[in-house]
């Protein structure tokens, strides 16, 4: 843990960022448990009412989450997360798949006419990992990675940002509905239509992934 030592003026909001930093980072991952307040205190140097008032806030933003007799866990990756997190509980499959087409469908047409050979290889070792995986946690967790790297293709901040709070909070409903034989012939069309640079075949295969069907045209 790389943790500062917290300066004497407004210790509850310094230890507050940095145990978010730490969160945010990746070091203490969603769904592990944090460090006890004891290793807390003598990390940061402050007193152990410091450190209770800024995991109790933390908690109340929904980033952690005190189970009694246990400890404290991460739950999400920023108060963005929490929230989602929170709303996907009582969501509808159908409103999940909705935001899910409305993000992934535009940052497909965007990775096809932005992607760098860094990012389509990234893409297709994602998309071997999903293959390949060999329990539910690595299918899961193999499924996010393909679709983030797809996101990072984009090279959109703003997007990749809601992306990644929207995936941390979606790793649950993932979980509850994993398939690995899930659309494995769509994913790969995905990857092959961003490698060619075809925004419409990669969107395409986007919707097909999520079992999505455009609407057929009146003319048609």
């Amino acid at each position: 843990m790389t943790l500062h030592t917290a300066r004497r003026a407004s210790l509850v909001d310094q230890v507050i960022e940095q145990l978010k930093n730490e969160i945010s980072s990746g070091t203490w991952p969603v769904g592990e448990k944090i460090p006890a307040e004891p290793v807390l205190s003598d990390s940061l140097g402050v007193g152990r009412n410091t450190v209770r008032e800024a995991v109790r806030a933390l908690t109340h933003a929904g980033l952690l989450e005190c189970r009694q007799g246990d400890g404290t866990y991460v739950r999400a990756t920023s108060e963005l997360s929490g929230a989602v997190r929170r709303r996907l509980r009582t969501a509808e499959l159908h409103e999940i798949l909705e935001v899910r087409r409305a993000l992934e469908v535009e940052a497909a047409k965007l990775a096809a006419a932005r992607r760098t050979p860094e990012d389509v290889t990234v893409i297709d070792d994602a998309l071997l990992r999903r293959h390949e995986a060999g329990d539910e946690n690595a299918y899961v967790e193999a499924d996010l990675a393909f679709h983030a790297a797809i996101v990072a293709a984009t090279h959109n901040r703003v997007l990749i940002d809601l992306y990644h709070d929207f995936s941390a909070a979606l790793r649950a409903s993932i979980a509850e509905r994993v398939d690995p034989e899930h659309a494995d012939a769509a994913h790969a069309d995905i990857a092959t239509a961003i490698r060619a640079g075809d925004g419409e075949a990669a969107a395409q295969a986007t919707l097909a992934c999520l079992g999505v069907r455009e609407p057929s045209s009146p003319d048609a």
